[in-house]
């Protein structure tokens, strides 16, 4: 069975983005992207919903290529496309860059793909996310935490039907006041 991860960078008020899907707050330092970096080589699948496969697939497709690209930022590039994706989607038509689509139900098809062998998959994209949160099928949380307030816009978490128990698997805190936990459910 795969182990399924959410895990994003959100502000101290508990957004991922901020209103107008603004990102600015969340501009990595470098050893806090060399440890995404070593997370994401971990990973044997991804899934994403619909915007954040457009965030991800706007960029990091030739991200290796762009100018002063960190040696970090150039092999996150290439993991990104190299990494299996499945994208839920009602509205898109196709997708590229190792990825496959998937418009029918996304609790359904994640919960087959939990049940195969392989990898952990990490789940990206608030809505998709919270869907898989509301079903009990996300088995550990990674949060990484930005010293900003913002005051709205997309919520890492969403409302949910029964307490979900957690148990604290690390903490770790990186420059400028970034503060990750690392929490897997109880079950």
């Amino acid at each position: 069975m795969r182990k399924l991860i959410y895990g994003m960078n959100l502000t101290l008020d508990g957004y991922i983005s901020a209103p107008g899907d603004d990102l600015g707050w969340s501009e990595p330092n470098e050893e806090l992207f060399q440890w995404w970096l070593d997370q994401e080589r971990a990973i044997g699948l991804l899934l994403y919903g619909r915007r954040l496969w457009e965030t991800m697939s706007s960029h990091w497709p030739t991200g290796d290529q762009l100018p002063g690209a960190t040696p970090a930022q150039i092999e996150f590039a290439r993991n990104w496309r190299d990494t299996p994706k499945v994208v839920f989607s009602s509205t898109l038509d196709t997708v590229d860059w190792n990825a496959r689509l998937v418009t029918g139900d996304a609790v359904a098809e994640i919960t087959r793909l939990k049940a195969e062998d392989g990898e952990p998959m990490r789940v990206g994209g608030a809505t998709l996310a919270a869907a898989a949160m509301r079903a009990g099928l996300i088995d550990e949380y990674t949060i990484v935490t930005h010293p900003v307030l913002v005051g709205g816009g997309v919520p890492f978490y969403s409302a949910l039907d029964r307490w979900v128990n957690l148990d604290l698997l690390e903490t770790r805190t990186f420059p400028g006041g970034v503060v990750l936990t690392r929490y897997e459910t109880r079950r």
